[in-house]
C-alpha cells in the first residue's frame, strides 16, 4: 500500500508506525525537576504522576528564543524523559550538559532501550482498550504504565496526525511481539501498518512543524504557533524574556502557514515563496495529500499570512490555507 493510500486509511481508521524518527533522553538525580524547569519552556514542576498531568510538550530555547529542541516531556518516578528527533539527541544532550553545575543531575540516551509504536486515527481508543483489555484515559501529552501482550510498557497521549494518538515504549526485544498483538487487536477497526512517508504526509496535513524542516534556530515559538508549549506562569528559563516579549507586543514578523498548489506538482521545500516579484518567505515541507492535493507548510511574512492571499513557490501559484488542512478528532 503506497505512503497516499496509508495516510487516507488511517484517517479513516486507525495506523501503526514504527517510530524510527524518535530518541529518548533520561534526566535523572534528586535536581531533575527543579533544573529542567529552569531550562525548557513549559511547566515541568507541574507534572505528576497519573492521567492529568503526566506529560507536556515544551522547547528549549537559545537566550534569544529561538528553537532549539521540541520536546515531548514524560514524567517518570525516577526521571523525566525527553522525546525528540532522534538526529537532535547528541546535540540536546551536550547543550543541556553545560548548564549542570553543581546540580544532582544526570543524562542518558535511552533511544536504544525502546521500541516505539505509535498508533494515530479515529479508531486507536478502541483499538488500545482490546489489546489493554481495559480502557485507556489520558489527557493530552499525559502517560501512563500499561501491559501489552504481557509485556510491560508505557503509552503517551500525543502524536503528529491530528487524530487521536498514543505513542508506545516497549522494551526494544518486545517490538515484534506487541506490533503483532496491536495488529491483531486492531483488525476489525482497519488497522494499517504504515511507512514513515504516511505519517509525514498527515503530519504536514494537521499543519504539524517538525525540528529540523520547519524549526531550528531561527524560529522564534510563536512564528511557528507554539503557545500550547510554553506556560505564561512559570519562573524563569532560557529565552523567557524574548518569549514574554513577543507575546506582550502581539505580534511577530513571519508565520507558519499552509500553502495550497493549484497544480498537481508537488511544492519543492526551500522554495522561495514570492508575492508578484517580492520575496516573502520559503517552503519547508511539502507533500501530496490524498484529501488536499500538493500542499505545504511554510514561514512568510506577516503582511502575506492571511488565508486565501495568492503567491507563488517554484514557479508554481499557490494559496495560503488556514492550518490544519485536514482537521482530525483528537
Amino acid at each position: 500500500m503506497k505512503a497516499l493510500e496509508q495516510a487516507a486509511a488511517v484517517r479513516r481508521g486507525a495506523g501503526l508506525f514504527r517510530i524510527a524518527h524518535r530518541g529518548l533522553v533520561a534526566v535523572e538525580g534528586a535536581d531533575r525537576v527543579r533544573w529542567l524547569d529552569g531550562m525548557v519552556s513549559n511547566d515541568v514542576a507541574a507534572l505528576a504522576e497519573g492521567p492529568e498531568r503526566s506529560g507536556c510538550q515544551a522547547l528549549l530555547l537559545t537566550r534569544q528564543g529561538r528553537i532549539v529542541a521540541d520536546l515531548q516531556v514524560l514524567w517518570r518516578e525516577a526521571a523525566l524523559w525527553l522525546d525528540t528527533e532522534s538526529g537532535a539527541v547528541a546535540a540536546l544532550m551536550e547543550r543541556l550538559e553545560r548548564h549542570i553545575i553543581a546540580d544532582a543531575v544526570t543524562l542518558a540516551d535511552r533511544s536504544g532501550a525502546f521500541a516505539r509504536l505509535g498508533l494515530e486515527g479515529p479508531a486507536v481508543p478502541a483499538i488500545l482498550e482490546r489489546a489493554l483489555e481495559a480502557p485507556l484515559s489520558l489527557a493530552p501529552d499525559a502517560c501512563a504504565d500499561v501491559r501489552l501482550a504481557g509485556v510491560p510498557g508505557v503509552a503517551a497521549a500525543y502524536g503528529w496526525s491530528g487524530e487521536a494518538a498514543f505513542q508506545l515504549f516497549v522494551p526494544a526485544e518486545a517490538g515484534e511481539s506487541v506490533a503483532a498483538a496491536l495488529g491483531e487487536a486492531g483488525a476489525a477497526e482497519g488497522l494499517v501498518e504504515a511507512e514513515a512517508e504516511a505519517l509525514e504526509i498527515l503530519r504536514i496535513e494537521a499543519g504539524r512543524p517538525r525540528l529540523g524542516a520547519d524549526l531550528d534556530e531561527s524560529v522564534l515559538p510563536a512564528e511557528a504557533g507554539l503557545e500550547r508549549a510554553i506556560s505564561t506562569l512559570k519562573g524563569c528559563y532560557t529565552g523567557q524574556e524574548v518569549v514574554a516579549r513577543l507575546a506582550s507586543q502581539g505580534q511577530v514578523a513571519h508565520q507558519l502557514v499552509g500553502l495550497s498548489s493549484e497544480g498537481p506538482a508537488l511544492l519543492a521545500v526551500g522554495s522561495a515563496v514570492r508575492a508578484g516579484e517580492q520575496r516573502i518567505g520559503e517552503v519547508t515541507s511539502a507533500c501530496l495529500s490524498p484529501v488536499a492535493g500538493a500542499i505545504a507548510l511554510a514561514y512568510v511574512r506577516r503582511s502575506h499570512a492571511d488565508p486565501g492571499t495568492e503567491v507563488s513557490a517554484g514557479g508554481a501559484t499557490a494559496r495560503v490555507v488556514a492550518l490544519p488542512f485536514v482537521a482530525g478528532g483528537s
